[in-house]
């Protein structure tokens, strides 16, 4: 039997200040406005054999891309640095 976790109420106003939080956890939420529900958070669960694929498939990624290119982790990561321009 499953347990259903504790619904969280929160007003509009902490959960768009603190949204990173709420859509990153695993209870749902309801959402308030001056009192009166407007609407629900409810998070799926997350299929982490696919997520663990994927990082892998990420890994063998970088590693070819250093190989064919020569250049280090450090110059990849900086690619990715988006308050930097991009070389060229």
């Amino acid at each position: 039997m499953t347990t259903m976790p504790k619904l969280k109420n929160v007003g509009v106003r902490e959960f768009r200040d603190h949204a990173t939080m709420y859509l990153s956890g695993s209870d749902p939420v309801a959402v308030s406005k001056h009192g009166q529900v407007i609407g629900f958070y409810i998070p799926v669960e997350a299929d982490r054999e696919q997520a663990r694929r994927a990082l892998e498939q990420l890994g063998r990624s970088v590693e070819e891309i250093l190989a064919e290119t020569g250049m280090t982790e450090e110059e990849l990561s900086e690619l990715f640095d988006l308050r930097r321009a991009l070389p060229g």
